[in-house]
């Protein structure tokens, strides 16, 4: 059965004209039904935008649709953007970030770059690099079989666009745009490519992405520029469009010509392009780094590859999932990332000690796959996860111990389920909810008990920042993230005097032992839990 099309709104420069955009919205799905997602280019703030955006941050007013929206193009607007890496602005909001790859559970890839090239360095917050550009275009074209993005949001026009094309007007696509814009699209090979800034409306036309009769036909890109919303033009600031995500299309159809198809704006560029060298840098909080020395301590036979023979692919994450713009530490097969932590590898996750724990016997519980959270695990990721929280129940309950599981989906790549055991004379577990909850209301944290048997899905939507506790006996505190989190807060309650009783240990960077203790403990821990490991006998 053919995958169902998405249906997707994209808008020009809101420039704070919330109420007009999104009454425009509400028109449209009163008229034509309901679409799943609203994509904003250019500038989304205007500078006499507060009073009105209020409402919307205070929770008063709520977009009618999941809208997602790039960051500042001037000094001015930097203030509504509070984290670089991106975050909820507010219910049904999202700012994707400075740059990245934004996938949803229906395949659909969507590649965003905020703001206006830098003409200076180092550039202002609000500009983007060569640096940047390399960075975004390293992260997906050393992706194996790449064949180009569904969608790519830039607020500048791309240099050129207007070559071997209709009439952009009295834009001059020459002298117009950003260079760096040109080389990304070049790269990137979007299907479709929406940006705004110059306040008119250009639909280009569709655009080849090979050389005919020397490569493999290739899918077509339109270039899309919107207008200002409310214009007095009447230019069109608002664009619909359904579209079936490229990894759920038959090649053929993908590869399908236009009539009005025409050659690449960019063939120079994509002739010159020397190839990416530029270092990549992961935007997470450095933290503790894993990689299991395949060639020891294996469980099963598991090929040198790191792949397992016979085990299906992964399936698609069932939510959005932002991807890393640079090396992972925590993907199971990166090379950047040490190798003597692990010490249980299954055939979705695997377990390893945590560098600078709180304990010895601290672990983390990894998906081996790049999934950044709980709500975006597969069934099959997620029913093994359960198998190693009821391994380490039991485990943990033979040393008289306790565990106490938390995740933090904020300023984190990759999924991280820390799993910290307490001892069980020490405190019960309604002392360790008691714990986290005052220390949240101490820092205003809003942590909240959800039903034991609930499922995390049912109250994170997908791409939303998130706290998570879980204790052994199913109990679950949460709390969603709307602006600044502490980072190491899940710590700190742990190793406060109303439960361990070492706060010195709060900060991993303080605890950190050296790498032959570190491989001590993780040869402990691995010959202690090999009865518990279901990795071993599977």
């Amino acid at each position: 059965m053919a995958a169902a099309p998405l249906r997707v709104l994209a808008c020009g420069d809101v420039e704070g004209r919330l109420e007009a955009i999104f009454g425009r919205v509400r028109a449209i799905q009163a008229k034509s039904g309901r679409f799943d997602m609203l994509l904003c280019v250019g500038n989304f703030f205007g500078s006499t935008c507060e009073a009105e955006w209020a409402e919307y941050r205070t929770g008063a007013k709520q977009a009618p649709i999941p809208t997602y929206v790039l960051g500042a193009n001037s000094p001015d607007t930097l203030s509504y953007f509070p984290d670089v890496s991106g975050c909820e602005l507010a219910e049904n909001i999202t700012y994707l970030g400075r740059r990245g790859v934004y996938s949803g559970c229906s395949g659909l890839q969507i590649a965003y770059l905020s703001g206006t090239e830098a003409q200076q360095q180092p550039e202002p917050a609000h500009c983007f690099s060569a640096k940047d550009v390399a960075e975004l275009k390293t992260s997906l074209l050393s992706t194996p079989n790449f064949r180009g993005v569904d969608i790519l949001l830039t607020s500048p026009w791309p240099r050129d666009v207007g070559t071997f094309a209709n009439s952009a007007g009295e834009i001059d696509t020459k002298k117009c745009g950003s260079k760096l814009v040109a080389d990304l699209a070049a790269s990137l090979k979007p299907r479709y490519h929406f940006a705004a800034l110059e306040k008119t409306y250009y639909e280009r036309l569709p655009y080849r992405n090979h050389m005919v009769l020397q490569e493999t036909p290739q899918h077509v890109t339109r270039f899309i520029a919107l207008a200002d919303v409310g214009n007095t033009s009447k230019k069109k600031y608002l664009y619909a469009f359904s579209i079936v995500p490229m990894s759920s299309m038959d090649p053929a159809e993908l590869v399908k010509q236009p009539q009005d198809v025409t050659e690449n704006p960019y063939r120079k560029l994509r002739k010159e392009a020397p190839k990416n060298k530029a270092p990549l840098s992961a935007e997470e909080e450095p933290a503790c780094q894993f990689f299991f020395d395949l060639n020891k301590h294996r469980g099963r036979n598991v090929p040198q590859t790191g792949e397992r023979e016979g085990t299906p692919k992964l399936s698609k994450p069932r939510n959005p999932v932002t991807q890393p713009t640079g090396p992972c530490w925590f993907c199971l097969a990166s090379p950047e990332v040490e190798k003597h932590l692990v010490v249980s590898i299954g055939t979705h996750c695997y377990l390893a000690l945590a560098k600078g724990g709180l304990s010895p016997d601290h672990v983390l519980i990894l998906p081996i796959g790049h999934y950044q959270s709980v709500v975006d695990l597969s069934s099959e990721v997620l029913e093994e996860v359960t198998k190693y929280k009821a391994a380490l129940k039991e485990f943990f309950r033979s040393k008289g111990k306790r565990y106490v599981l938390f995740e933090r989906n904020y300023r984190s790549q990759h999924l991280q389920l820390q799993v910290i055991p307490v001892p069980l004379d020490l405190c019960t577990s309604e002392d360790i909810k008691e714990a986290f909850i005052t220390q949240a209301q101490e820092q205003q944290i809003e942590l909240l008990e959800i039903p034991e048997h609930s499922d995390l899905a049912q109250v994170a939507q997908p791409g939303m920042p998130y706290f998570y506790v879980e204790l052994d006996t199913g109990e679950k505190l949460f709390h969603r993230i709307r602006g600044r989190f502490p980072l190491q807060f899940g710590r700190e309650v742990l190793a406060s005097e109303a439960l361990l009783a070492q706060p010195q240990r709060a900060d991993w960077r303080q605890c950190a032992a050296q790498r032959p203790e570190e491989a001590a403990q993780a040869r402990a821990f691995r010959q202690d839990f090999e009865p518990f490991d279901f990795s071993l006998r599977d």
